[in-house]
């Protein structure tokens, strides 16, 4: 009965959490820091109540997803096609790479003074912050997507009469897109984070800025249910989108390896 229950797919996605939630009520409890400072999961409930019943929290949440949506759609526009152009032409690469190494190295925060004189308080100065998060590790992942996509099979194709467009739409592509999803994986998981540091700063509505408006006021229990709203979207999307397409991009290329090998 309990082994059943362990594999239980519900057991294994919310049994993780159960002793952590129960650290958090037991630490409230006993006051380790005083109510001011720390609340417990009561609390919180009570408050994503509050805040549901009177509207607020559904025109944050919808506020902040636009946002991530409008980013990450645009820095997958814009890295996707950047990587391969980046990936399979030499002189565009040797041109790119040492701009491509210094921006991925300047972290997206740093960029929030100069957005803010350029575009002021606005969907643009964060759309700007997302894109910039993104675009630089998923043009890393794609590069290094195709130069995992063995010689072979590229000499195989073009000495069967492929042409550069059909090699590159049904070689290049296909093999790099196990290291593809692992990059948005990625791009989007620093994506998210930038979208709560740039509503923290330059936001008026969001997430990030209820949790900092919360701060404002000394209310502790907003900024503990921020962090619980975004960790639980998160492992959501996380969950039923990107890890699954993950999965089924290394999967299928397993599958080719394999019978390469079999062969």
């Amino acid at each position: 009965m309990w082994l059943r229950l362990t594999r239980s797919p519900v057991f294994r996605t919310l049994g993780p959490f159960v002793p952590v939630v129960a650290l958090w009520w037991l630490i409230a409890e006993l006051e380790v820091f005083p109510p001011a400072f720390f609340v417990g999961p009561d609390r919180v409930v009570a408050e994503f109540a509050e805040l549901l019943r009177k509207g607020v929290l559904p025109g944050y949440l919808s506020d902040s997803l636009e946002r991530l949506g409008y980013g990450a759609g645009f820095g997958l526009l814009i890295g996707i096609p950047m990587g391969f152009l980046t990936a399979l032409s030499l002189r565009v690469r040797k041109a790119l790479w040492p701009v491509l190494l210094f921006f991925q190295a300047i972290a997206d925060i740093a960029w929030l003074p100069i957005v803010i004189v350029w575009f002021g308080f606005s969907l643009t100065s964060v759309t700007f912050v997302i894109v910039y998060t993104v675009v630089f590790p998923l043009m890393l992942a794609v590069v290094s997507g195709v130069e995992q996509v063995p010689r072979e099979l590229v000499l195989a194709a073009r000495s069967l009469g492929a042409g550069r467009l059909r090699v590159f739409w049904e070689v290049t592509v296909p093999g790099a897109l196990p290291s593809i999803a692992t990059g948005v994986r990625t791009g989007l998981g620093y994506g998210w984070r930038a979208l709560v540091a740039a509503e923290i700063i330059v936001g008026t509505s969001g997430i990030g800025f209820m949790m900092f408006d919360a701060r404002r006021v000394g209310d502790v229990s907003q900024v503990f249910l921020g962090m619980v709203v975004l960790g639980i979207l998160w492992y959501m999307l996380d969950a039923l989108i990107l890890a699954p397409f993950e999965k089924a991009t290394v999967e299928r290329w397993g599958l080719v390896r394999g019978m390469e090998d079999d062969g």
